[in-house]
């Protein structure tokens, strides 16, 4: 296998006779953002081991930094990296003095407007021409309801975004139009600077971390169950954000491409380590095994009853004959940046799977509908897309072929998956992407297929 970090250079994957080993994923993503946001909002001085250190987590620290705390580098080895960050809180954190660069990162642009929302100076979000075609809108209006001001490029739709703070906002009670936890945060992280009470109601829950990690910090999160899985979510504004030391649990959506590995692979047995099973994170864990995936799961680590800490697991994925399914918009929701390698899991199912409502799949960092089926196609499976929904025709014989990332480092980690048991030798275009969030991923890749 080889690889290359200029973008136009394609990382070469042979099949691998059998998958065997133990794997460390980085550091899950989504708790990492928010551990070093949280850390800045903080007077005092933050421990977060073990967080990923992919470039979109980089981006965040950076960006922390460059609001006035002091963000050091502690251990690291290359998938994990330890930080010690020392803030003085948000009432002392500072005008930045360039732009804010998020690099790809949706997730540092629309948490980081939240927090700024409530912080009395002006600042510029911005990133790369791939997080220059991402949607702002669905932050805008909520945080600009609470007094904030806002402007976009493209009549408010897309980054550049700037942001005139104001102290204190205004509380609202908001139902978020489409599921995503990033927007539930942002609004969440602006509450906290708001005079009163801010709900963020959500017709279906989304991943928990920022409600958990602000529990443990010392804010108090009140959520409310309603009818057809509907929550609400709702803290208190003027509240002190505790420093706290932490560890990053291991990112079960790194681990999802091994889950599928193992399980597609006619000769694999293999172990991911201290993984993340949050309940709003481990759908894909939950859906691969409805699918017929043996996957054995060894719990593990110290979870409080009160939802702070996040509960971890040994997983240990086998060779399994897998069966198709239907997933709806709810099931999308939940396993949204899981879905392009769980259509890869399908085309090697018994039967046809149906996904529908992937629409939110078309905002990521590249239409990923259309990324996985022209890359799966290319390999030999049948994808046919109608609309938002997708139908995968099972049993696929895959044959080597060159597939194309779109510079999307869960599409480039997915076709090199299918590499593993497509005949022949697959490429992968710009194949630098998986950095994104799994530094070394290639490596590791052929580390197992030895």
């Amino acid at each position: 296998m080889g690889t290359g970090s200029a973008a136009e250079v394609a990382a070469t994957i042979r099949p691998a006779a059998r998958l065997r080993g133990e794997l460390h994923v980085p550091g899950d993503k989504s708790i990492s953002h928010r551990a070093l946001i949280l850390a800045a909002l903080a007077d005092g001085e933050s421990r977060i081991e073990a967080a990923g250190d992919g470039a979109d987590v980089r981006s965040t620290a950076d960006i922390v930094e460059a609001l006035g705390a002091s963000v050091e580098r502690l251990r690291e080895d290359g998938r994990t990296v330890d930080y010690r960050v020392v803030s003085p809180g948000a009432d002392g954190l500072t005008e930045p003095t360039a732009t804010l660069d998020c690099g790809n990162s949706g997730t540092s642009l629309r948490l980081v407007a939240g927090m700024l929302a409530g912080l009395p100076f002006t600042a510029v979000l911005d990133g790369d021409d791939s997080l220059r075609r991402r949607p702002v809108a669905r932050i805008i209006e909520p945080l600009r309801s609470m007094g904030a001001v806002l402007q976009a490029r493209d009549n408010d739709s897309h980054p550049p975004l700037t942001v005139v703070g104001a102290t204190p906002l205004r509380p609202i009670d908001y139902r978020t139009p489409v599921p995503s936890a990033q927007v539930k945060s942002a609004i969440l992280l602006a509450g906290l600077r708001a005079e009163g009470r801010t709900t963020v109601r959500e017709a279906v829950a989304t991943r928990d971390h920022t409600e958990r990690m602000l529990r443990a910090r010392g804010i108090r999160v009140e959520r409310d169950d309603g009818p057809d899985d509907a929550v609400a979510w709702t803290v208190e504004g003027g509240r002190t954000v505790r420093a706290i030391a932490e560890r990053v649990p291991g990112d079960v959506s790194a681990a999802a491409f091994w889950l599928v590995a193992g399980a597609v692979h006619p000769d694999a047995e293999l172990t991911i380590r201290d993984v993340g099973v949050n309940p709003t994170r481990r759908a894909v864990i939950d859906i691969l095994r409805s699918m017929g995936a043996s996957i054995d799961e060894d719990s593990h680590g110290d979870v409080p009853d009160d939802g702070v800490g996040e509960p971890l697991a040994d997983l240990t994925v086998r060779t399994s004959e897998l069966r198709a399914i239907e997933l709806g918009p709810a099931d999308v929701a939940a396993a949204i940046d899981e879905i392009p390698v769980l259509c890869l899991a399908a085309t090697q199912a018994r039967g046809t799977t149906v996904i529908r409502g992937a629409g939110e799949l078309r905002h990521k960092e590249s239409d990923r509908i259309a990324g996985i089926a022209a890359g799966l196609d290319a390999l030999g499976a049948r994808i046919e897309v109608d609309g938002d929904d997708l139908r995968i025709h099972g049993g696929a014989l895959l044959r080597g072929a060159p597939t194309d990332s779109l510079d999307d480092h869960r599409l480039a980690m997915t076709f090199a998956v299918a590499g593993l048991i497509a005949d022949g030798e697959t490429s992968v275009a710009r194949p630098a992407s998986a950095a994104i969030s799994y530094p070394g991923f290639f490596g590791e890749l052929e580390r197992i297929g030895a």
